[in-house]
Parts: C-alpha cells; sequence; structure tokens
C-alpha cells in the first residue's frame, strides 16, 4: 500500500471515529440504542455534499470486523442458558432460516417484475438470517428479558450457516448454470455446521491450553483478542463455516474463562473487550448508513417509487414469517418437549410477538449483497443485482431502525418491563 493510500485510510477511519463518538453521545441523550442513530447518522452524513467516498467491502467485514464482534457475543453468552434454549435456538437458526429462504423465493419470484424463481432465491437467501451483531447490539441496549435475548442472541448467532448456505447454491445456478440436489444441499449444511463446531472447540482448546501454561495478563489477552481470527480462518480454510467455528470458540472459552484466565487478566479483558465492541460495532453501522449514495447510485434509470413499493411487500412478507414461525415453532417445541417426557413452559404469546419482532438484519445482510458477482456463466450481467442491493439495504433499515425503535413501547405494552424479565 502506497503512502498516499494509508493517509487515505487514516483520514477516512479518523473520520468514521468521530462519527461514532458524536452519534453515541446523542443516542445516549436521546436514551436510544446506539446502533439505530449510528445508522440514521451516517445515513444522513453520506446525503451531505462532498462527502468523502467510503466503500463497504464484504471482504473487510467478514474477515476483519465480524469474527471479534461474534467472538465477543458469544463469550457474553452463558453457555448454560444457551444449552437450555438449544432446541428453540436450532429450529429458529436452521427451520427459520430455510423456511424464509422458501417463501421468500416463490414470493418474490411471482409477485416483483423481472425476478425469476433463481433470483428469488438469491433474494431468500440475503434475507433469511438475522444478523448476530444487529440482534446482539439491539437486544441488550433494549432491556429485553433474559430469556428473550438469549433466544434471539443464538438464534441470529446460528443461523449464518443456513442462509450463506442458500447463498452459495442460489448464486451457483446463476454463475454456473447449475441446480444443486436436495442431498448435496444437506450434505454441505451438515459439513458447514459439524466440521465449523468442532474446528471452533480445537481452536479454543488450544487457546485455553495455552493460557492455562502463562500467567501474565497482557499476553492472556492478546490470546483472547486472536482466538476469533485463528478459529474462523481455519474453519474458512476448510471450506466449513467460519461464523459457527468463531461462535463455538467463543462459547468454549466464555466457559472457561475461570480456569483459564488470570484476576488480572479478566479484569483487563473487560476494558478491553467491551471498547473494542464498541468501536467495530460503531464501525458496522456507520457504514451501512453511509452506503446509501453507493446504493441509490446503482439502480439509475428505475423508479424509485417502485422499488420502494416492492421493498415494503419484501419487509412485510418476512415480519409475517417469522412471526407465523415463531408462533409455530414455539408450540411444537412444547409438544415436542411432552412428548419425550421433558415438558417445558407452556408459551407465552407476548414473548412470542417480542421474539417475532427482533428479526433484525444488519452489515452481514448488505455484504453478502454486495459480494454478489457481477456476470453468470455466459459473460452477461448477473440479474436484478442492483436491484438486490437496494432491497437488502431497505430490509436492513426497516428492520433495525423501525423495528428497533418500536421495541421499547411494545415491550411496555405488552408488561415484559426489565423490573418482571426474570418472572
Amino acid at each position: 500500500m502506497q503512502a498516499i493510500d494509508i493517509h487515505h485510510f487514516e483520514l477516512i477511519l479518523l473520520f468514521i471515529v468521530a462519527l461514532i463518538v458524536a452519534f453515541a453521545a446523542l443516542a445516549r441523550r436521546l436514551q436510544t440504542p446506539y446502533p439505530i442513530v449510528l445508522v440514521m447518522g451516517g445515513l444522513t452524513v453520506s446525503l451531505l455534499p462532498n462527502m468523502p467516498r467510503v466503500d463497504l467491502n464484504s471482504d473487510v467485514i467478514f474477515l476483519v470486523l465480524l469474527p471479534p464482534l461474534l467472538f465477543a457475543a458469544a463469550f457474553h453468552t452463558s453457555w448454560r442458558s444457551f444449552r437450555a434454549g438449544l432446541p428453540r435456538i436450532a429450529f429458529m437458526a436452521f427451520g427459520l432460516a430455510g423456511f424464509s429462504v422458501a417463501a421468500v423465493a416463490y414470493a418474490t419470484g411471482l409477485l416483483l417484475p423481472g425476478f425469476d424463481l433463481r433470483v428469488g432465491f438469491v433474494l431468500g437467501a440475503l434475507v433469511a438470517g438475522t444478523d448476530a451483531v444487529a440482534a446482539t447490539a439491539i437486544a441488550r441496549r433494549m432491556h429485553l428479558p433474559r430469556r428473550i435475548s438469549d433466544l434471539v442472541e443464538g438464534e441470529s448467532l446460528l443461523n449464518d450457516a443456513t442462509s450463506l448456505l442458500a447463498l452459495e447454491f442460489s448464486v451457483a445456478m446463476l454463475v454456473n448454470n447449475t441446480v444443486p440436489s436436495f442431498q448435496e444441499g444437506a450434505l454441505r449444511l451438515l459439513y458447514l455446521v459439524v466440521a465449523g463446531v468442532l474446528l471452533g472447540m480445537v481452536s479454543g482448546w488450544l487457546i485455553h491450553r495455552c493460557q492455562v501454561l502463562i500467567t501474565d495478563a497482557p499476553l492472556e489477552v492478546t490470546l483472547t483478542l486472536i482466538a476469533p481470527y485463528v478459529a474462523y480462518l481455519a474453519a474458512e480454510s476448510a471450506h466449513a463455516s467460519g461464523v459457527l467455528a468463531t461462535v463455538a470458540c467463543g462459547l468454549y472459552l466464555g466457559e472457561k474463562q475461570s480456569e483459564s484466565l488470570s484476576v488480572p487478566a479478566r479484569t483487563e479483558m473487560s476494558a478491553i473487550w467491551g471498547t473494542l465492541d464498541f468501536v467495530l460495532n460503531g464501525i458496522v453501522f456507520t457504514l451501512v448508513g453511509l452506503q446509501l449514495p453507493y446504493v441509490l447510485q446503482g439502480i439509475q434509470g428505475v423508479r424509485l417509487t417502485e422499488l420502494l413499493i416492492d421493498a415494503g411487500f419484501l419487509v412485510a412478507i418476512l415480519i409475517a414469517l417469522r412471526l407465523i414461525w415463531v408462533f409455530g415453532a414455539s408450540w411444537i417445541v412444547f409438544g415436542f418437549s411432552r412428548l419425550i417426557g421433558r415438558p417445558t413452559a407452556r408459551p407465552r404469546h407476548r414473548e412470542s410477538l417480542i421474539i417475532g419482532w427482533t428479526g433484525m438484519r444488519g452489515v452481514i445482510t448488505l455484504a453478502a449483497a454486495m459480494s454478489v458477482p457481477e456476470t453468470i456463466y455466459n459473460g452477461a450481467a448477473f440479474p436484478q443485482r442492483d436491484t438486490l442491493i437496494f432491497l437488502c439495504f431497505c430490509v436492513i433499515l426497516a428492520t433495525l431502525v423501525g423495528q428497533g425503535l418500536s421495541l421499547p413501547p411494545l415491550i411496555r405494552r405488552l408488561g415484559l418491563s426489565p423490573a418482571r424479565a426474570d418472572k
């Protein structure tokens, strides 16, 4: 990288950090979760004249920013709560994602102009998974009841395996002109999950063993900082799920921290990871808002009102699908638990409504959309690529900002205030 490029990068980074500080302070003053204010602030700044160009590079998102954010969320997740809720989490993470991909594909293929079933599958895969970064940031800052936030965070940590696999196959149908079989999809998903989790656990065990042998706090913290990248890159190198590997590594090390980390290391790590998590989240949400001019640039020549109507239709479908699945899944899990002789609590409709309303999408959706190839097997342009990116951007704004802002009054209306969270 040339000196002028480094200088430009430093100025851009300083500009983004300044925005984060300013908008986070505004969010505190407005008593609004800062991810929402950062997205809206970035969007507002992007419309000002002579603003510097800040591109969202999908490789930077997936390889640099995503691993530590996933790791931090998993590290601070209670393994006991995660294990207890695993049946519902798995039913949501894999079942709902697959259901959403198929339903969106068929609905948009029939109702959106210019979309066939193959393009519909690409769109379904892009918007099917809730964003782990967005869901964790919003859930914790909305003071959701613990049993709800555990389910929402657990789902968002796992469902990327399903949605990214669906994206891989749906893009292949267009780019390579191939149609994978159901057996290929099932085996690929099984490999993604099993290999990803195993590699994450192995990476966590190796880091854990190294930490046990070290008594120097800075070195212990440094090992924790590199852990997400070790797990993610190991899984990606094996063509497994880097997301699941990072989550598994974070859960393992979070559970083992009391025996592997000294007291000074845990104290230092809390401060370091708290700051790092805030800064990286800030960069991610600000970048989403700053992409508006480039998203609009890609749809020149198309009537914006028609696209906004299509986006509203897509958002309505996603919200309806999630609500249907959440209410249905709660009763299916309840019935199955009674069938095997381990009955769980009867589903609570108020909690199901909140869980159904927390399907936030975030930067992973947008980064995945921007990573879609520009051409297909015959050299033609990828069908509706710019429209896909625009629709994903609208889904992010509607779910992250719209649903995020409506959550506090909805929680109060349903009587699920923080004071009653664990009752």
